[in-house]
């Protein structure tokens, strides 16, 4: 038997590592900075922000100094409210550049709301958050868009200068005399040493158009923290945000409530009212017919039967407005729900403390538009219903499916009420709730609704 005796291999791998392919990126993104749209934008925010900045410190100056010099008189408070005030307008400015140039979309707070009259007014105005932040930023802006502002502003034209200075050398020829008398043809010198032959003069352009590549970085750190300082000072707080929800919210459940007057009103002139003109009407034929010494039978039985149906419509009227099963709680409610769905559901509810009235009727009407939407639309062969605490103040409410998923989840903010999943939010959102999704594209779909125990308002 022979061996055979392979010698390893080295094999080299022309691919370059992680390390070298960072190295290469770095690279790129430093030699296309100069030339990208996003480092001229900046550009022209700074220069903007500067010119803006002085304006801005000319008009607190102005507006703050003599509002507070008359505001020993009844109209110098007015005269401040409208200077603190006026900030708003600033902001509006501010996000309005941050988005055009900086591609910073700035959420802006509520609008302001004045109280009745005059000291209404005034009041209104000194309390108003949004302002006092405002005025903040444009002293800030004293700073940042101003001072720092001048300063990049000086660098940029240098730096510029610098990487261009052989052309001036060359065109002008420009004369330096030093203490001896001695003529030099130097643009710039550094104590003794002067740029005056080519050589000097290109090592210096080189230095320069070093420097405008690494220029774009400096400017894009001083917007950087243009950006955060407009964020945290022009925007919309999460306090700001929550009473924006809280008013859509109640918006969206006082058009709900509207929606739901108007459709019991449509549907006891249109169907119950009918039936009990037509019930009277025969009641009336019958009376007529007896005292002709007719037979009135018939007439009777058909206003018994109109009778029946009436009060079959108003019992499905009532269970529109309050369902009786949620008098015995809201498992009971849950079961009749399960039991009528046409998809087969299981359902699981595990309350060791019984939620307020309200929350058990948002919980219910919820589960009822979600089962409906699954018979609808989900193409599920099965729903599963859970309803279980998940802390000693929620409850979780889960709507499960089968189905062929792709549902949406609904916007943040945005409510219709009584549109599917958004009047499901809103109804959520009135008492502090939160409406969930997750949908992938084939399925399954589960919609989990988290409300309190007890309605917080």
């Amino acid at each position: 038997m022979t061996e055979t005796h392979v010698e390893p291999t080295l094999v080299l791998d022309p691919t370059p590592g992680k390390a070298g392919r960072s190295v290469e990126r770095v690279a790129r993104a430093v030699l296309r900075a100069p030339f990208q749209a996003r480092v001229w934008k900046e550009l022209v925010y700074v220069f903007t922000v500067f010119v803006l900045g002085c304006i801005a410190l000319a008009y607190m100056y102005v507006g703050w100094g003599g509002g507070v010099a008359i505001s020993v008189i009844i109209i110098g408070l007015p005269i401040l409210a409208l200077i603190l005030l006026g900030g708003r307008a600033w902001a509006r400015i501010y996000r309005a550049l941050a988005k055009d140039l900086l591609g910073t979309e700035v959420t802006p707070p509520p609008p302001f709301r004045p109280g009745p009259g005059l000291l209404g007014f005034v009041k209104s105005a000194f309390t108003d958050r949004a302002s006092w932040r405002a005025a903040l930023f444009l002293l800030a802006q004293g700073v940042l868009g101003v001072a720092v502002g001048w300063l990049l502003l000086i660098v940029v034209a240098m730096t510029v200068f610098v990487a261009l200075s052989p052309i001036p050398w060359w065109l002008f020829d420009p004369i330096n005399i030093d203490a001896q008398g001695v003529e030099h043809h130097s643009l710039a010198q550094f104590g003794d040493f002067y740029i005056e032959t080519w050589p000097r003069v290109l090592g210096l352009a080189a230095l320069g158009v070093i420097g405008c590549f690494a220029l774009p970085w400096l400017v894009r750190a001083v917007c950087w923290i243009h950006r955060l300082l407009t964020i945290a000072l022009l925007s919309a707080t999460a306090s700001d945000r929550r009473i924006v929800e809280l008013q859509q919210g109640r918006k969206a459940a006082v058009d709900d409530s509207t929606a739901t007057l108007r459709r019991l009103e449509r549907d006891l002139h249109d169907g119950t009212q009918a039936r009990l003109v037509t019930i009277a009407m025969a009641l009336g034929r019958a009376e007529d017919r007896l005292s002709a010494g007719g037979d009135p039978r018939d007439l009777i039985a058909d206003a018994h039967a109109s009778s029946k149906e009436a009060l079959t419509e108003l019992r499905e009227l009532v269970r529109g407005i309050h369902p009786p099963a949620l008098e015995l709680g809201l498992a009971p409610a849950l079961e009749t729900l399960a039991a009528r769905s046409s998809v087969p559901a299981e359902l699981r509810v595990h309350l060791p403390e019984r939620p307020d009235p309200a929350i058990e009727a948002i919980a219910y009407f919820s589960v009822a538009e979600l089962l409906t939407n699954v018979v609808k639309h989900a193409n599920a062969t099965r729903a599963w219903i859970s309803v279980v605490p998940t802390d000693a103040r929620t409850i979780a409410v889960t709507v499960r499916d089968n189905g062929i998923g792709g549902v949406l989840q609904p916007a943040p903010g945005e409510f219709a009420a009584g549109s599917g999943l958004s009047g499901l939010a809103a109804r959520a959102h009135t008492v502090d709730g939160t409406l969930t999704v997750q949908s992938p594209t084939g399925g399954p779909t589960v919609v989990t609704i988290l409300l309190p125990k007890a309605g917080s308002r």
